[in-house]
């Protein structure tokens, strides 16, 4: 498929062809949602955790003696059922990454490219680079209609653009090695540099 390639400046300055392989495929909701569940699982601390009964300072002799009382037998004042005890199946601390094959990551990144797309918020930009000045590219980013947008670049995205970008609400900019589902489709629009393009048809085919 073609699509036409913009500048800064809204203005159309040509045509670049897209691979239907990787830009327009049928968009599989299942593997999307595999995709950005297994991303951010990976990124939870797994940090939480409860003291059990191991963890509770006090004494480990019995409270009273186990015949002839006429309560209940117990075994340690540090048990859950005492007030200051343990917790019982709480969280732990652990990790909550768990396995996707490298094939789903693949097909669930080539879904979420023809999903945008599809939707006509796919835009390609000849090239993202300006003066480094926040206050401009926010001009030029309103002039284009972009509220929301995720902008891909190629291995090394220009230093001036990034940073006049870096203070702009709702506007990212990644290496085309960062790209990834869930990214992708937490912002509105996509925006892809040629080079962007280039690389990430060679990585995907």
């Amino acid at each position: 498929m073609k699509l036409s390639v913009k500048n800064l400046d809204a203005e159309e300055i040509g045509e670049i062809e897209l691979d239907d392989s990787i830009f327009g495929i049928e968009p599989r909701r299942d593997i999307l949602a595999r995709v950005v569940n297994w991303q951010l699982a990976k990124r939870r601390a797994g940090t939480h955790k409860v003291k059990l009964i191991g963890d509770i300072q006090g004494t480990t002799a019995r409270p009273y003696r186990q015949k002839g009382t006429g309560r209940a037998r117990q075994g340690s004042l540090r048990s859950a059922q005492f007030r200051g005890g343990a917790t019982v199946h709480g969280p732990v601390v652990r990790s909550h990454a768990h396995d996707l094959p490298k094939k789903v990551r693949r097909l669930g990144l080539k879904c979420a490219l023809s999903a945008k797309q599809a939707e006509g918020k796919l835009i390609v930009l000849d090239t993202a680079a300006g003066s480094g000045k926040t206050k401009e590219l926010v001009k030029q980013i309103e002039a284009l209609g972009w509220s929301s947008v995720l902008l891909i670049d190629g291995p090394v995205p220009n230093a001036e653009f990034a940073r006049a970008a870096r203070n702009i609400p709702k506007v990212d900019v990644l290496p085309q090695q960062g790209a990834n589902v869930y990214d992708i489709l937490r912002r509105d629009t996509l925006v892809l540099t040629r080079e962007a393009v280039e690389h990430l048809e060679a990585r995907l085919k």
